[in-house]
């Protein structure tokens, strides 16, 4: 029997992921070429709205959650979740080949490329923690927590290669992934508040960035590859996704409100796996228009973040639209 509060947890993570790359991914037009920039270097002072966006931490503790309790082979649960790679890749490749063939910047082509594939870096992070659920079912998070501590001390404390780095991508997200392995054992408001304490001393303190996401041209950041304090704060966060199952529970027996996280959860990864192409089509679109705020323009000032948030549900009537021709496709191509 499915956990309607679980489903709801996924399909909070899944908004938060695509809305946030939304508004904080600007394709700046400049001279012919296209660029990627943040509102975040521009705007510094947004950095707390990455806290209500950055929401991957929930993705490994549904996935720990599921997991623990799922009797589907883990090979056929990672044949689930690859299953939209394929179509991306093909329809980027043609797209590559033909904006190249009709004199296309490469190094606009790059930046497109790299916007749309970037996100994915979460695919085999999350199948191998799939695969390995057998030999973490027992693991504390804690264990997983000191690693990273012990990275991030070889990293800026001993000046470390910066491969060292790349341990914590492993390390920091088998932290929720464990905890949702075994939730019931952990209570939700310890969690929350010593996240919160912990995240708020390692920026105040410790140095660590505010900004729960990547920023273009940052020293350090907290996602590539995580640090501490992304795991701290992924701590919190899952302590009030603890707190919120049951009001979770409790809401999703409203018929309009579980159909809309059925329907997301349904297609979780492929929304995932395709929200940046829609970004880059409509982008693509309105350029011939000129810059358009929220749009083609840098993102220097909170004019252009509002002008943003009206672009939004035009981001999400694209991803609906490509889904539906990807569906229709696919059904043709079966027949």
């Amino acid at each position: 029997m499915r956990d309607r509060g679980v489903d709801a947890l996924r399909a909070v993570a899944v908004a938060g992921v695509v809305c946030g790359h939304w508004l904080v991914t600007a394709l700046v037009a400049d001279s012919g070429t296209i660029r990627v920039t943040s509102p975040l270097k521009h705007l510094p002072e947004l950095a707390p709205a990455s806290w209500l966006l950055q929401t991957m931490a929930l993705f490994f503790l549904v996935g720990g959650m599921v997991a623990a309790r799922s009797t589907t082979p883990p090979r056929l649960r990672l044949i689930r979740l690859l299953r939209p790679l394929p179509a991306l890749a093909g329809v980027w490749a043609v797209v590559v080949v033909v904006l190249l063939a009709c004199g296309a910047d490469p190094a606009t082509v790059a930046a497109l490329a790299k916007l749309v594939w970037s996100p994915l870096w979460f695919l085999p992070v999350y199948a191998a923690l799939i695969a390995a659920t057998p030999l973490v079912a027992r693991l504390h998070p804690g264990w997983p927590v000191a690693v990273v501590a012990a990275v991030d001390l070889a990293r800026f404390g001993f000046d470390a290669p910066g491969w060292v780095g790349w341990i914590n991508v492993g390390a920091a997200w088998l932290v929720p992934f464990c905890v949702g392995l075994s939730w019931w054992r952990f209570d939700g408001r310890t969690l929350l508040v010593a996240g919160a304490v912990a995240t708020a001393l390692l920026i105040t303190v410790g140095g660590y960035p505010a900004a729960m996401v990547g920023v273009p041209g940052a020293a350090v950041s907290n996602q590539s590859p995580p640090t501490l304090a992304a795991v701290t704060f992924g701590l919190a966060q899952t302590g009030a996704a603890l707190l919120l199952l049951g009001p979770l529970r409790r809401l999703m027996r409203r018929p309009a409100l579980w159909g809309v996280v059925a329907a997301v959860n349904v297609a979780a990864m492929t929304v995932y796996v395709w929200h940046q192409t829609a970004l880059v089509v409509v982008t693509a679109l309105a350029l011939p228009a000129g810059p358009m705020a929220g749009l083609h323009t840098v993102p220097g000032d909170l004019g252009w973040v509002a002008a943003r948030l009206a672009w939004l549900p035009l981001f999400a009537f694209a991803l609906i639209v490509g889904l539906r021709l990807r569906n229709l496709l696919c059904k043709g191509v079966g027949q």
